[in-house]
């Protein structure tokens, strides 16, 4: 095992982190790209301009920097590799006082597809994950923030009270059960149209 702590917003850090691991393990096959920030939540109008842009520099830039280090290493050995980078309903349902984080999510979606459609030749396979909701501390501040700076956070509450969370378990079993070990015509076929490769992908909710 190794762990360290990485700011994804800074390239080099993450590209030497990798090198790191490569130099213990030999290659890596599966990369999941997972820092987020959900602040600033309230109007965009109120939003601090020093938040905003970290939101978007973790986000955004973070999953960026993580892709690019890793579709670097995937062309430099044969095998491919899957790609993971974490994103959310948000990105597709607009939620008033989520400007940032749904911008930021809605951006991933589009990045992984880029990437799935450019490294696709050297068999790195890319996901856009929507994870559903897990109780995450990003949950507990959810249910923290007023209504007024987040109408929805009543749903958010109620999941709570009801546990009805994914489990993290659930969802890593999903990622190595159906992206990694799992059969993926549309990506693997090499004669598949691009506009019919699977990228976006939601975990299905625990029962």
């Amino acid at each position: 095992m190794l762990a360290g702590s990485v700011d994804v917003t800074d390239a080099g850090a993450v590209d030497r982190f990798a090198a790191e691991v490569v130099t213990r393990f030999g290659r890596i096959d599966l990369w999941i790209n997972n820092a987020g920030l959900l602040a600033p939540i309230g109007p965009l109008v109120d939003a601090d301009p020093g938040a905003l842009r970290s939101n978007i520099e973790v986000n955004v830039l973070g999953v960026m920097h993580g892709s690019a280090t890793f579709a670097r290493h995937v062309r430099t050995r044969t095998g491919g590799g899957v790609l993971v980078n974490l994103s959310s309903g948000a990105a597709t349902r607009p939620y008033v006082g989520w400007a940032a984080y749904g911008g930021a999510k809605a951006a991933v979606d589009m990045v992984t597809e880029v990437v799935a459609r450019e490294e696709r030749s050297s068999g790195l396979r890319a996901y856009a994950l929507s994870p559903g909701l897990v109780d995450t501390d990003m949950q507990a501040l959810i249910r923290a923030t007023p209504d007024d700076d987040f109408p929805s956070a009543g749903r958010f509450r109620q999941v709570h009270e009801d546990g009805s969370f994914n489990s993290p378990a659930w969802v890593t079993r999903f990622i190595l059960d159906q992206l990694v070990d799992g059969v993926d015509v549309a990506q693997s076929g090499p004669g598949t149209p691009l506009d019919e490769v699977t990228v976006r992908v939601r975990v299905p909710d625990q029962h």
